[in-house]
């Protein structure tokens, strides 16, 4: 179908308006980039922009020589993982009853499990729990509490719905019990919900701030997120590079540290993003058809 003028001019707006959108969302990422890769005169005399001026690793190798970087990465690392993993595996075995129309109880269970989207438990008895359990400092508090997200639970579910009926009479005819249906037929036909729905969790579990804050004791069990932001509000991390005997430290800045930390900690995602991009769109808007 051929589009109207009225209907290209929209598009032309509306791709205006997104490719201003992305610039202005890519500038300061670019601006910290550059600083994280600069010499320290460019980054104190204000001559550093987009570009990196006085090209230098310096920062990037004092903050993995220098801090506890490595190790808040690898707790990062470890919390996305094992999150993602128990999550999508919780998260599969609730919504594929609910999306079986032939399930007992199934509409009751389904509004009982939105009703925890309007009103949750508030943030001092969720931390009485967790703290009456005895998770407190270990990382089961930051799994167990988020294991399922309702919303993240009912999108996967109204993917479900959507897949023919027909496939799965016809796999319950063969002699397919629930385990090979849902392994044989219905995963392997999610595909962009399963990408869209890790990606979710992917995200939250990397991004884990205050959880990490409020339940975690221990400096060595923090992740990259606290390590950085610990940076970017104290000196304390900067000054103890001060006291480092390298020739590195006379050219980084606090700055640059800083911008290096970020730059560690959003790389990561900016790599999986664009991997799991195709199934975004088809994951999110089939299994939001019928929510």
């Amino acid at each position: 179908m051929q589009s109207t003028n009225g209907e290209k001019v929209f598009y032309s707006f509306n791709y205006l308006l997104l490719t201003l959108a992305g610039i202005l969302c890519l500038l300061p990422l670019l601006h910290l980039a550059s600083l994280s890769l600069s010499g320290k005169d460019a980054v104190l005399s204000g001559f550093v922009t987009l570009w990196p001026v006085d090209f230098t690793i310096s920062s990037y190798t004092m903050l993995f020589e220098g801090t506890p970087v490595v190790r808040a990465f690898g707790n990062s690392l470890l919390i996305t993982l094992v999150g993602v993993a128990a999550s999508m595996l919780f998260t599969i075995f609730a919504a594929y009853p609910l999306s079986r129309r032939d399930f007992y109880g199934r509409r009751t269970l389904t509004l009982a499990i939105v009703f925890t989207m309007l009103f949750t438990g508030g943030l001092i008895p969720t931390y009485l729990v967790v703290s009456s359990l005895g998770l407190v400092d270990s990382y089961a508090a930051l799994w167990l509490p988020a294991l399922v997200s309702t919303y993240n639970m009912m999108i996967m579910r109204s993917f479900f719905e959507n897949i023919p009926e027909e496939l799965v009479e016809a796999a319950r005819i063969d002699g397919s019990g629930e385990w090979r249906l849902l392994a044989g037929i219905i995963l392997p036909l999610s595909l962009p919900v399963l990408a869209t729905i890790g990606l979710f969790y992917g995200v939250y579990y990397w991004n884990s701030f205050f959880n990490v804050m409020i339940y975690m004791n221990s400096p060595e069990k923090i992740n990259l997120t606290v390590l950085i932001q610990q940076m970017v509000k104290s000196q304390a991390v900067l000054q103890e590079l001060n006291t480092m005997n390298s020739q590195e430290v006379v050219n980084i800045t606090p700055e640059g540290i800083k911008a290096a930390g970020i730059m560690v900690m959003v790389i990561p995602m900016l790599i999986v993003y664009p991997l799991l991009q195709r199934y975004f769109v088809k994951g999110v808007t089939i299994g939001a058809i019928k929510g």
